[in-house]
């Protein structure tokens, strides 16, 4: 796609008239230019990628040296005047992009033109003259013509494609017998990992991908299989006293053949220039383009403090074991880094990370001042640090501030594109907190495609998962049915997974007896699952069998008591009305009261829907109607509410409201109408 001017499809002359309007603006990128469309980030992505093969960064960066080329046959600017004018804020990254372009340094256009010009008018001179040749000559020419052809012929078809640039970073080995030292020799291969994935022109596999190898390894073909990705690091190391001994090596998967190996022997004090040089190296093994600013981000070290990042990097090793006890121990390390060097951003953030997931799921919220105090400064102390974003995310994730949560999730996309973890986060808020089917369907897309088989089990079934809700949420009932399968292929144990497929397949069938079997099936492997337990009852509750919903909803309600959690809110409803058909009529009545403070409260597109079934059940149909009314203007909600709504024991008195039939089927069409301009966006993006 050098010659932009030929260029037909409509979209793509509006993208790269955009990017010409800001051609000398150097700060000019993918965030920028999606908002000039009026497109979100990751829908412009995928759509600039079908059309073109491209990413937008690709795209952007050929559009700028095409106008450079242009700009270049005029005699009077320099190359560093014309790397100015498109964009390029340093000449020795523009001659280097534009030589990786057009095979030639731009200093040189002038003269390959002219040799150009010279073979077409030679070409020119010598066309329309017969030259006379022998006869012999011509017999000759003949003989050579078919000794060319049958050369060419039986040679291979097809010259390879250079490879893709993606690659994955095993599990570094620790050479000493001294396991005390591990989590320097993790710590290091994930700087290493970190740097790479700085580097947009090269796809790096998440560390969680990787991590299942570290004791179950496998052949490079079949890791390579699995991850889809064209290269391996591969790496050892040990700390003896203050010296740091790593050997590293590149493997090119298809081959399984090392095409690179480096041995480092280098003081402690050098850890920094260590990380950032096997990462270049790396880089430069597979001609990776990095670009200034992404140099800057690979070269900025983290502190100037040894002592606190050793204190850091050990709290990083707590982190991973995923466990409250391992919570506190971080915290404490990241005390330790911080008091060492109170200007230790990545620090700060990842204290706020951790009392974030030690509040999670709690009814009495512990730490969000610390939370917020811990991410506001770590921003302070570096804005453009991914880390910093994610902590202030989580504070007002914690503080139930979920736009501000997105905006600032959005970000760390921004500098992580790849990082299908906060599109799960994102498509968790969507589902939960900012209910909208469209935005929940596209992150969980995301999600799912971003890592294209770079994801450990677990993290795949858990993007399939997603994926799957969002599908029949969204009406998609056969593409849900086959994404919820390969959830439960990858991970078997997902109990998430196994009850959203007993509603994928009362989606699909309309049998509550059959989801009720599916779910008791479920919990039988963990009877603890409070969700799953609600999950019963509620269907319990959709066939009128009250006493057996009771029985669900007390353990329910015993659980979240004795665990203090918060959760699921809007089934106080359904409990008050199974309560008060069983004859608790008082406890009726307060669930009733605590649904009603809910409803009042919640600002989400279902508000008229909570307070029509509230006010249907205590009998002011006119006020329950006028709510039905308002939720039936929404759009983007959930297919559930046509699978349950009809059927709804609260709205039972509803039904015999003389408009009761006509908003219902305004809802159903409002439903369906989403559903087929869904279909036709994804299609569109070849993304169904």
């Amino acid at each position: 796609m050098s010659d932009f001017s030929t260029i037909k499809n409509a979209f793509l002359k509006k993208v790269i008239r955009k990017i010409e309007e800001n051609l000398s603006d150097e700060h000019f990128g993918v965030s920028e230019l999606a908002e000039e469309v009026n497109m979100s980030r990751s829908h412009l992505l995928r759509k600039v990628k079908k059309i073109t093969s491209l990413s937008v960064s690709q795209l952007i960066r050929q559009v700028r040296l095409q106008k450079a080329r242009e700009l270049l046959k005029d005699d009077s600017l320099t190359v560093s005047e014309v790397s100015f004018k498109v964009g390029f804020n340093s000449t020795s990254y523009f001659i280097k992009c534009f030589k990786d372009q057009y095979g030639f340094p731009p200093g040189e256009l002038g003269r390959m033109e002219e040799e150009q010009e010279e073979e077409n008018v030679s070409g020119d001179q010598n066309s329309g003259r017969l030259p006379v040749v022998p006869v012999w000559s011509l017999i000759l020419a003949v003989v050579l013509a078919i000794a060319v052809f049958v050369f060419i012929w039986l040679q291979p078809k097809s010259t390879p494609e250079p490879l893709e640039k993606s690659i994955a970073v095993l599990p570094f080995k620790n050479d000493s017998d001294d396991s005390s030292n591990v989590y320097i020799i993790n710590g290091l291969m994930e700087a290493i990992l970190s740097h790479l994935q700085k580097i947009e022109d090269l796809r790096v596999v998440s560390r969680t991908s990787v991590e299942k190898y570290r004791h179950n390894p496998k052949t490079i073909r079949e890791m390579a299989k699995e991850l889809d990705v064209n290269y391996f690091v591969e790496g050892s190391g040990q700390k003896i006293g203050d010296q740091i001994m790593l050997t590293v090596q590149l493997v090119e998967a298809p081959r399984d053949k090392h095409i690179w190996s480096q041995r480092y022997n280098r003081r402690v004090e050098d850890i920094f220039p260590l990380q950032t040089e096997v990462a270049k190296n790396i880089a430069g093994q597979i001609a990776v383009i990095i670009t200034p600013e992404e140099e800057k981000r690979i070269d900025k070290i983290p502190t100037e403090d040894l002592v606190a990042y050793d204190h850091y990097l050990k709290g990083l090793e707590y982190t991973r074991e995923e466990t409250r006890e391992g919570l506190y121990q971080a915290i404490e390390n990241f005390e330790k880094a911080i008091a060492q060097d109170p200007g230790f951003a990545q620090a700060y953030a990842y204290m706020a990370i951790c009392y974030y997931y030690l509040d999670i799921f709690q009814a009495h919220k512990q730490y969000a001042g610390q939370i917020n105090t811990y991410a506001d400064k770590a921003l302070l102390l570096d804005a453009d640090l991914p880390e910093s974003m994610l902590a202030k995310a989580l504070f007002y994730m914690e503080d139930e501030q979920y736009e501000l949560a997105v905006k600032f999730l959005e970000k760390v996309l921004a500098y992580r594109p790849n990082s299908g973890w906060v599109s799960n986060f994102l498509a968790d808020i969507y589902t939960t907190y900012l209910p909208d089917t469209e935005k929940y369907l596209e992150h969980a897309l995301r999600a799912s495609r971003l890592n294209r088989g770079g994801q450990d089990s677990v993290t795949a079934s858990y993007s399939y998962l997603h994926l799957s809700n969002a599908l029949v949420q969204t009406g998609f009932l056969k593409e849900a049915g086959e994404n919820i399968k390969k959830s439960l292929a990858y991970n078997p144990a997902n109990l998430f997974s196994e009850y959203v497929y007993a509603y994928v397949q009362l989606a699909q069938d309309k049998d509550l007896k059959k989801t009720k079997q599916l779910l008791l099936r479920a919990l039988e492997k963990d009877t603890t699952r409070f969700d799953i337990i609600q999950e019963v009852a509620k269907v319990c509750y959709y066939l009128r069998d009250f006493n057996e919903a009771m029985k669900y909803y007390e353990d329910f309600i015993r659980i979240k008591k004795a665990e203090d959690l918060d959760v699921y809110p809007s089934e106080n409803a359904k409990i008050a009305y199974v309560l008060e058909k069983v004859g608790r009529v008082e406890a009726s009545k307060k669930y009733f009261a605590a649904y009603k403070a809910y409803a009042d409260k919640d600002h989400s597109m279902y508000q008229g829907l909570s307070l029509s079934t509230y006010y249907a059940h205590h009998g002011d149909l006119d006020l329950a109607m006028k709510h039905l009314k308002t939720f039936s203007r929404q759009k983007n909600y959930q297919f559930w509410v046509l699978l349950f709504l009809r059927d709804e024991p609260l709205l039972e008195r509803l039904k015999d409201h003389p408009e009761f039939d006509t908003v219902m089927a305004r809802i159903d069409e409002t439903c369906w109408a989403q559903h087929k301009q869904t279909r036709a966006m994804l299609e569109a993006e070849g993304l169904l």
